[in-house]
């Protein structure tokens, strides 16, 4: 129990610092939005640079802004005196990162970059260091303490310059009206690029494993439907071929309960009316958010006529490596 309540006494202390540093935001955040925008469009990059664990948290930076479409990459303070320079190229712009604001290699670097002609975004929790003179924009990012005991290994500071990291890359992002399908295209791979590049249309089982069915069918005839597609569910509809309800294995075992002449009733007296459905041409992200905000298995997908044309199984998903 000690453990866990050292565990939260962290947390509280990294909380309370996140919310003293958005306390602090003002227009000098404005500003390194505009300047990074600006460098972006005239075919710049941004220039990540930090010392330590800084550095660290600046890889992750720099991957998160790369992710999601802003040209970025991380330079050594050290290495970039030693050869490391010749990356940056005149219209960059540098996101220098320092709580101190005082690392002797980073201050090292500044002047260099300066002659360049590099813009200077300053991430640190000292507004009047010498990094925060140097710089174009100073993000502050000071917090009340560390969740250290002795107030010494950099914790809350970091998160919080992780957190000020995140908030401009998705500040740029809005700022450059990023897509979705943009998005999609720097993740190819894996599930955030098979969700946002897919189409409902192309996962969904279609044929005769979408298993549809008059509102007149009886249960007992329903059920053989069912079994015939493999599936949990059957779309319902009427005489000219809209949906109009669906009825589960689910639907039958609460109805079988109240009595065994279940088998004889027709679809239209057991079925859940209006139900949920997606569009054959939405995105699989889509199905994704659905599935997630509601307590079902099976997904029906109709056209824009509102016919049931497909059926999108959550037990297909992990196999799609959708999940």
């Amino acid at each position: 129990m000690a453990h866990t309540a050292r565990a939260k006494t962290v947390f509280d202390i990294e909380i309370a610092g996140l919310q003293a540093v958005r306390g602090q935001l003002d227009a000098a955040f404005d500003r390194a939005v505009d300047l990074i925008v600006q460098t972006l469009r005239q075919r710049g990059k941004i220039v990540v640079t930090g010392v330590g664990k800084s550095g660290n948290i600046g890889h992750k930076i720099a991957a998160t802004l790369t992710s999601t479409g802003s040209t970025a990459v991380v330079l050594d303070s050290v290495d970039a005196l030693h050869g490391d320079l010749g990356m940056v190229a005149d219209g960059d712009l540098a996101l220098a990162l320092s709580y101190s604001g005082e690392s002797e290699e980073l201050l090292n670097l500044l002047p260099h970059l300066k002659r360049l002609s590099v813009k200077i975004v300053a991430i640190t929790g000292a507004a009047k260091s010498t990094l925060a003179r140097y710089s174009d924009a100073v993000l502050n990012i000071r917090v009340p303490r560390e969740a250290c005991p002795f107030n010494m290994a950099p914790t809350a500071s970091t998160t919080a310059m992780l957190a000020m990291g995140d908030a401009l890359a998705m500040a740029v992002l809005e700022a450059r009206g990023l897509k979705r399908q943009d998005f999609a295209r720097h993740h190819p791979s894996g599930a955030i690029g098979r969700a946002l590049l897919l189409r409902v249309g192309e996962i969904m089982r279609a044929g005769e494993r979408n298993p549809t069915a008059p509102e007149t069918l009886t249960v007992r005839d329903a059920l053989l439907v069912m079994t015939r597609a493999r599936s949990g569910s059957v779309s319902i509809v009427n005489r000219r071929g809209k949906l109009v309800g669906v009825f589960t294995d689910g639907d039958f075992r609460r109805h079988m309960s109240r009595g065994n002449e279940l088998l004889d009733k027709q679809l239209r007296d057991v079925m859940t009316a209006n139900p949920i459905c997606i569009r054959e041409e939405a995105l699989a992200a889509e199905a994704l958010n659905v599935f997630k905000e509601r307590n079902i298995d099976d997904l029906i997908v109709v056209n824009k006529k509102k016919e049931p044309v497909g059926l999108v199984d959550l037990q297909d998903l992990p196999k799609l490596k959708l999940m």
